[in-house]
């Protein structure tokens, strides 16, 4: 059987997002022209194949254990051992030749998520954490951003405008309008930001678990925190903020005026 320690499925969470990142770099930028799900979002041949792709390679490896994507659903839900799959996070910029894209690859174990593993294929840019060993990036220890003002701070978001339509408005402007610089550098790519100390604050106002299952111990275990809008520690609140820590209750007070 293979080895179910954290050192060995952390290497072979990296084995699927690198492989599953090489195989969407033959599709990037080739002017591929995505299909429409029918929640409205894109898919294309490439978020399919790298998430069979990652599939075939965790069946092999692990056989007993449970799989979730966002393509392909889940297999023997109840498993101890949950791999959960975003093939392409960032689809639309994927499409549009922007290489801010990644593959998420999450792992949780008795309910408690303990591996991530993100590659952005076309930026070199690859993450690897496991419960209790830290946060790499690119082979050195990541550590989040010392700031401790909050008007110091970076703030990021994937879309602004989505903020409107969950509700979400009127505290992503009370945050807005307290930190030095806004930005949308966005989807996972955010996140992995505020892990390498280059943004203090990521909040989105709608998530899904596959979009936070590998960010959960990537942020964590860079000294951040990954929370729901309560500050509460979860991949499953569909939303989700990651901070540097330091600055998680002025986050949480802004967003709570009014």
């Amino acid at each position: 059987m293979a080895s179910e320690t954290l050192d060995a499925l952390r290497e072979f969470a990296a084995d699927l997002a690198w492989h599953a990142g090489r195989l969407t770099l033959r599709y990037f930028q080739t002017g591929l022209t995505p299909d429409i799900k029918d929640d409205q979002t894109p898919v294309t041949v490439a978020d399919r194949e790298a998430e069979r792709l990652m599939r075939r390679m965790i069946e092999d490896r692990y056989p007993h254990h449970s799989i979730l994507g966002e393509e392909e659903g889940e297999t023997r839900p109840g498993a101890s051992h949950r791999w959960i799959l975003d093939p392409i996070d960032g689809t639309k910029s994927f499409v549009q030749g922007v290489p801010l894209y990644g593959v998420l690859v999450g792992l949780e174990r008795d309910g408690e998520s303990v591996v991530g593993a993100v590659s952005f294929p076309a930026l070199g840019d690859f993450l690897t954490a496991a419960k209790g060993q830290g946060c790499l990036w690119n082979g050195r220890r990541a550590r989040v951003s010392p700031v401790s003002e909050l008007r110091q701070a970076t703030l990021l978001s994937s879309d602004a405008e989505s903020m409107a339509p969950h509700g979400r408005e009127s505290a992503y402007r009370r945050l807005a309008g307290s930190v030095r610089l806004v930005r949308t550098w966005g989807d996972a790519y955010g996140y992995s930001l505020v892990a390498t100390g280059r943004a203090e604050i990521m909040i989105d106002p709608v998530m899904s678990v596959w979009d936070c299952a590998a960010l959960f111990p990537i942020v964590t275990e860079a000294g951040g925190t990954f929370t729901d809008w309560n500050g509460i520690p979860t991949i499953h609140a569909g939303e989700a903020i990651g901070t540097n820590s330091v600055l998680l209750e002025q986050v949480l007070q802004a967003i709570r005026q009014g």
